[in-house]
């Protein structure tokens, strides 16, 4: 089957989470025997800024672990309809242009012959429905939502039972714990700083408790401003700046424990999403303990797969744990790997995908859910 995904970036993760996911699930289709061809726009954000940042060497790690994938830039000339010829499904993430989405949607709805999918990442479509609302999906067979209460707010929109839940999900081809182990020290934390949103959080829930908990804390990430470097700095935290999502596996090699710090909107508007990065740390058989997080949808076994702290003091305790028990640490490990790999691979995603394509193909693009 050919199988053509419009991206932001497949070649940057500076500050784009879904060419992790994205980057896994290609791979596993390639690997299955299916033709995939990925599109995304000349300049965008995330590649200018790595490249502005890194130059040519920030894309080494990508070129090293994924020689399968490749993907095409294209421009204000760019024609559509002729990338989607001879495909059988057709995605389109969210963060690309109104224009390129609409011109898709009509080419479906003027007889194209494939089944087309809007893939949401993202949670503009709480915190900024207009941004979403100016896309026009009218021709769109279905839409992927990587929650449930994600899904929840396109059913409220009209979609019924073509909005189809798809978690994003481990590439445990790359991300796996160490062949051999090594020493292991302190905590580590790989997130972006983001608008601001979660800084009180960040304060609570890692860099004060690693403190607390005499735990050294590297962190890596892009988009932290001053005020930023200033609070790291006040706690001793140790910034590396950005990381290369391919590197992630031999960082989190090096680290006894890590944290998962939700954002805002994924605890408060659209619970039970959590972010790429829970999934990748279990597959690496790293520790975690997360700030508090609703798992609506039983993803996974808190408590069991990861530790919960419901504040700082806990997070503490939680550390301190950590630290002196290398039986909790290894139960952790084990559980958390075993939950992955029983349901959260970039492999499970692909059967996921080729199911719904299954359900959907040959149906007018314009019936009713």
């Amino acid at each position: 089957m050919r199988i053509v995904y419009f991206t932001h970036s497949l070649a940057s993760c500076w500050n784009h989470g879904n060419a992790h996911f994205l980057r896994g699930v290609l791979r596993e289709l390639i690997g299955r025997g299916h033709e995939v061809a990925v599109y995304e726009p000349a300049g965008a954000w995330s590649l200018s800024n790595l490249l502005a940042d890194h130059g040519e060497a920030g894309l080494a790690a990508y070129r090293a672990a994924y020689p399968e994938l490749s993907s095409t830039a294209f421009g204000p000339e760019f024609d559509p309809a002729q990338a989607c010829d001879g495909a059988e499904l057709v995605i389109v993430h969210e963060w690309n242009d109104p224009a390129l989405v609409a011109a898709l949607g009509a080419h479906r709805k003027a007889g194209g012959r494939f089944t087309l999918l809007f893939h949401d990442t993202h949670h503009r479509a709480v915190s900024d429905p207009e941004a979403i609302g100016a896309f026009d999906l009218s021709g769109y067979d279905g839409v992927l939502a990587f929650g449930e209460t994600l899904a929840e707010v396109y059913r409220r929109w009209g979609w019924g039972r073509r909005v189809f839940v798809w978690h994003e999900a481990a590439d445990v081809a790359l991300f796996k714990p160490p062949a051999q182990e090594g020493p292991r020290e302190g905590l580590v934390w790989i997130g972006n700083w983001g608008d601001g949103e979660r800084t009180a959080e960040l304060e609570g829930f890692l860099m004060a408790p690693a403190k607390a908990a005499g735990l050294p804390l590297d962190i890596y990430g892009v988009r932290y401003p001053p005020e930023a470097l200033a609070m790291l700095e006040r706690y001793g935290a140790r910034y590396r700046g950005w990381l290369p999502n391919a590197r992630a596996p031999e960082v989190f090699a090096r680290h006894l424990a890590t944290v998962h710090v939700p954002r805002r909107f994924y605890v408060e508007v659209l619970p039970g999403i959590p972010t790429i990065r829970v999934f990748e740390a279990l597959a690496c058989g790293i520790p975690l303990v997360s700030a508090p997080w609703d798992d609506a949808e039983d993803l996974f076994r808190p408590g069991r797969d990861f530790l919960v702290a419901r504040d700082g003091a806990e997070m503490v305790r939680h550390l301190n744990a950590l630290k002196s028990d290398p039986a909790l640490r290894a139960d952790l490990v084990r559980s958390g790997l075993a939950r992955i790999l029983e349901r959260h691979t970039c492999g499970h995603r692909a059967d996921e995908l080729l199911a719904i394509h299954r359900r959907l193909a040959g149906r007018p693009a314009l019936e009713t859910a």
